[in-house]
């Protein structure tokens, strides 16, 4: 295949790249979205394997049959409520195929076209080791947002002294370890730099707390775009380059908007470290706990919800858990059919990644225009007869507009507490993921309804029919 059928062809797949990504950004448009990027990474890969540079086809599609397989059986298999941990290991892959190429340029220098052993572009060099680095630190940083995010690795933030001065000190070293192997091109300065930067994204991860990963798991994202670009000049492909960009912008600016969400500092995110210190507040949640409740029944949140002119449902964590989006839409639909105005309330960090809460609910079929944003939908809860919350616990919290001791303070919430009645379901009154405890919970106008989020909706469901 000639260079300009080649470049004619990546640009097409540039354009599907982009036009997925604008496909991704409403539900509604999702699906094409994604049939636009599966359509480009087609072209993409034909493409360079049609290149006159590439041989050895039998280890090529070997490979290729080898990860289609494991991807093909993970995809089936996995469950929804381990999707962020799924997209973690994915951006570990990303970060360790950066480093690995960036080895094999330096070791093979000629076979990428960049020089010869020792005689590298110094182009070449700078991109190699941005390369490098981005992806050790997105490839270990991964692997703790993985184990966090599993249960593997306490939530809590892992915490000691002078943390941000070592970070800072392993960071300045390496600005130095990438100008020395500029200019020496020494075997054992580029493996010191790939050591280093193995350790920094550890230590940038392991202090952030539990409550703060989807904002990590969107930046990790970024990462991963950053080192999927620098890589793409290391090997001159300009859809890898435009692809990589893509990614990693898009990704900066998510975590940007979550930050936001949070009340967080994109420099802190940057830097890492910036949970709070959730062991204090859950000792204190926990004899908080001992506060009187509202206990209430599926049977009263389905009598109070049939006779309600306007319903907002928040779902969460938990509904992720049990499963229970299913169970939550046909509850939806049956109460619409008693003229009940039911609508979805999403917070940008509920679940354990960005867009959790929406995935699910599209999986179930739940309709586009009933889902809304925090700022859109914020000012109704005052205006709204029955609030159910379906294993949100965080994103609900009070305390977060209160409590200036608390590591959610400032973080804009749901304001469910404004609401007539507020049904809270969860399994028990156990701390979220931040650790804090809600003060939802012991409000006069919430009932709890412990158990099972699928179980409760069933039961609903079941009662409602029975009306």
């Amino acid at each position: 295949m000639s260079g300009s059928m080649s470049s004619f062809l990546y640009l097409v797949a540039s354009v599907c790249f982009i036009l997925g990504l604008k496909g991704l950004s409403s539900a509604a448009t999702s699906r094409s979205g994604n049939l636009y990027a599966i359509f480009g990474m087609a072209i993409a890969i034909l493409t360079t394997l049609l290149s006159p540079a590439v041989s050895h086809f039998q280890y090529i599609l070997l490979a290729i049959m080898i990860g289609g397989s494991i991807g093909t059986f993970v995809a089936k298999k996995i469950k929804m409520t381990s999707l962020p941990q799924l997209v973690a290991a994915f951006h570990s892959l990303v970060g360790l195929a950066a480093v690995l190429v960036a080895a094999a340029a330096f070791y093979s220098p000629q076979a990428f076209n960049i020089g010869t052993v020792q005689q590298i572009k110094a182009a070449s060099l700078f991109e190699m080791s941005l390369g490098v680095i981005i992806g050790a630190i997105t490839f270990t940083g991964s692997i703790v947002a993985f184990c966090k995010l599993q249960g593997l690795v306490s939530g809590k933030p892992l915490q000691f002294a002078r943390q941000h001065t070592l970070n800072a000190l392993l960071g300045a070293s390496l600005v130095v370890l990438m100008l020395i192997f500029m200019v020496t091109q020494s075997i054992f300065i580029f493996w010191t730099m790939t050591v280093v930067s193995l350790i920094l994204g550890f230590l940038l991860i392991l202090p952030i707390g539990g409550a703060d990963m989807p904002v990590v798991v969107s930046m990790l994202n970024s990462y991963s775009g950053w080192a999927a670009a620098g890589i793409g000049f290391t090997l001159n492909n300009h859809v890898l380059i435009i692809v990589g960009a893509l990614v990693g912008a898009s990704g900066a600016i998510l975590s940007y908007i979550m930050c936001k969400g949070m009340n967080r500092s994109i420099i802190n995110v940057i830097l890492g470290g910036f949970g709070g210190d959730s062991s204090v507040v859950s000792a204190d949640g926990d004899a908080k706990e001992m506060r009187p409740v509202k206990a209430s029944s599926p049977e009263d949140a389905a009598y109070m919800m049939h006779n309600a002119q306007t319903i907002i449902i928040v779902p969460g964590y938990g509904m992720a858990v049990a499963q229970a989006q299913h169970a939550l839409r046909e509850m939806g639909d049956i109460l619409k059919q008693s003229n009940v105005k039911v609508r979805y309330a999403i917070h940008p960090v509920a679940g354990r990644m960005p867009g959790h809460m929406n995935v699910l609910l599209a999986e179930a079929n739940v309709d586009y225009d009933d889902v809304l944003e925090l700022e859109d939908i914020n000012s109704d809860f005052s205006a709204t007869d029955v609030v159910f919350v379906i294993g949100a616990n965080d994103i609900t919290n009070p305390a977060a507009k209160t409590d200036k001791t608390s590591p959610i303070y400032g973080m804009p919430i749901l304001d469910v507490e404004n609401a007539r009645t507020v049904f809270f379901v969860k399994r028990s009154l156990a701390t979220g993921y931040a650790g804090v405890d809600n003060d939802l919970f012991y409000r006069d106008n919430t009932m709890m309804v412990l158990g099972d989020a699928k179980k409760v909706c069933d039961d609903i469901i079941k009662t409602l029919k029975g009306m």
